[in-house]
C-alpha cells in the first residue's frame, strides 16, 4: 500500500497492524494492566476543546519555534523509543534523517537497535541521547561518557522504569529481547512474510549500544536504585543539557528543577509502566502550574495529531515528542510513510492554528 493512503496516525497504525507479526505490533502498541491508563489520557486529550476565532488574518503561519535557544521548524519531535527497527529495517536512520531535515531532536533510547554514533551522524547533530539507569550504575555511566564522545550535547534521563511495566499483550506472544523463537512466535513470523523476508534480509534487529560495550544490558533488569543522588552525580558529571523524563507529580518536578535539571518531560512513557498513573495530560497542566511560566517543560504519551500537539502546548508544554506513530508509519510504508505522516501531523497544527486564530507558536500560550 503506498504512502500516500495515510491520511492520520490511526490509518498508518490499521495498515502496520495488518503488516506486522502479531508480537511486534503488540510490543509496540501495548501498555501496561488493562490499559486504562491509556483510555483515560486518550480520553483527557479528548475532552478538550479547541475555541475556534473568526475574521483574523492566519493566512501566514509559522510551525517554527526554538528549543533550548536553537531553531527548530516544528514544535514537536520524536521520543526515545527502544528497537525501531522491529517496525521496519533502517528505522532509527529514517527517524535521524527526518530530524536532520526538520531540525528537531530524536529521542536516541539506551535499547536503540542502531549504535548511538551512526544516529547523531545522520541526525545532524538533532539527537538527544535517552539513558537508563540500571544494576549498580557502572555500565549506565559508560553510556554517558561515551555518549559525550559521539557529541551528544542533550542527555534524557528516564526515572519511571524503576521495574518494567507488565504488559499482557507482551507477555502473550512471549515477546523478549533478544528474541527467543519458538513455535508461535515461527507461525508469526510466516504469517508475515514481507516483514520476515525484510527483516532476516537485514539482520536481526539488536541492542546495538551494547554489541561494543563488552556487557548485555537485560531490558527486564531492576532500575530500582536510582534515587535523587543518582542524578546529583550525573548532573555533577554532565555539563550539556539534561532533561529529566517520566515525571508526573508537581512535587517531583519541583525536586528536578531544584536539582539542576535543565527541564522536565511528562511522561507516563505511554502507558506502558503503570495503569493505575495518573492521565499525563491532566499532570502536564499542574506541573506547568508549580514550575512556573519560565522553566522547560516538556511532553510525550498519547500524542496522535496535529490538534494534540495544540492542545499540549495552549497547556503547558514548551515542545512536545511523537512515539508510537512514527513507527507504525515506517511499519506502513517505509520512509515514505514516515515523511507522509510527519506531513499528516504538520497540515493538522497548521489548520488547528487558522481556525483558532493563531500565527505563531507563541500565540498558543495561554
Amino acid at each position: 500500500m503506498p504512502a500516500s493512503a495515510i491520511h492520520s496516525a490511526e490509518d498508518a497504525r490499521r495498515i502496520a497492524r495488518r503488516r506486522l507479526p502479531w508480537m511486534v505490533f503488540d510490543y509496540i502498541d501495548g501498555a501496561a494492566g488493562a490499559e486504562v491508563g491509556a483510555a483515560r489520557n486518550r480520553a483527557a486529550l479528548d475532552a478538550m476543546t479547541l475555541r475556534p476565532r473568526v475574521l483574523r488574518d492566519v493566512s501566514e503561519r509559522s510551525l517554527a519555534t526554538t528549543l533550548f535557544s536553537k531553531p527548530a521548524q516544528r514544535p514537536f519531535g520524536i521520543a526515545p523509543m527502544g528497537m525501531c527497527n522491529l517496525s521496519t529495517p533502517g528505522a532509527d536512520l529514517m527517524l535521524a534523517r527526518l530530524a536532520a531535515r526538520y531540525e528537531v531532536p530524536l529521542g536516541v533510547s539506551t535499547v536503540a537497535s542502531s549504535p548511538m554514533e551512526e544516529v547523531i551522524e545522520a541526525a545532524e547533530g538533532n539527537a538527544w541521547f535517552q539513558l537508563y539507569f540500571s544494576g549498580d550504575g557502572a555500565g549506565t555511566f559508560k553510556l554517558v561518557e561515551r555518549a559525550r564522545a559521539a557529541g551528544y550535547e542533550t542527555l534524557v534521563l528516564t526515572v519511571d522504569v524503576p521495574e518494567v511495566g507488565r504488559r499482557p499483550r507482551e507477555l502473550r506472544h512471549g515477546f523478549k529481547m533478544p528474541f527467543r523463537i519458538g513455535a508461535r512466535q515461527f507461525i508469526d513470523f510466516a504469517l508475515h512474510p514481507r516483514w520476515s523476508i525484510a527483516t532476516l534480509t537485514a539482520g536481526k534487529p539488536q541492542m546495538a549500544n551494547f554489541l561494543m560495550e563488552g556487557y548485555e544490558f537485560d531490558r527486564t533488569e531492576s532500575r530500582a536504585k536510582a534515587t535523587w543522588e543518582t542524578l546529583a552525580r550525573l548532573r555533577d558529571q554532565w555539563d550539556g543539557k539534561l532533561i529529566v523524563k517520566g515525571v508526573l507529580d508537581p512535587e517531583d518536578a519541583l525536586a528536578v528543577k531544584a536539582a539542576g535539571a535543565d527541564a522536565v518531560q511528562v511522561s507516563s512513557h505511554g502507558a506502558r509502566q503503570l495503569d493505575s498513573a495518573p492521565v499525563a495530560f491532566e499532570a502536564l497542566q499542574q506541573i506547568r502550574a508549580v514550575v512556573g511560566d519560565d522553566y522547560p517543560v516538556f511532553y510525550d504519551s498519547g500524542l496522535r495529531s496535529g490538534e494534540d500537539v495544540v492542545k499540549a502546548l495552549i497547556v503547558g508544554a514548551d515542545f512536545v515528542f511523537f512515539g508510537r506513530v512514527m513507527q507504525f508509519a515506517m511499519a506502513a510504508a517505509g520512509e515514505a510513510g514516515l515523511q507522509q505522516l510527519w506531513d499528516v501531523l504538520s497540515d493538522e497544527f497548521s489548520i488547528a492554528m487558522a481556525q483558532i486564530g493563531v500565527t505563531s507558536i507563541g500565540d498558543l500560550k495561554l
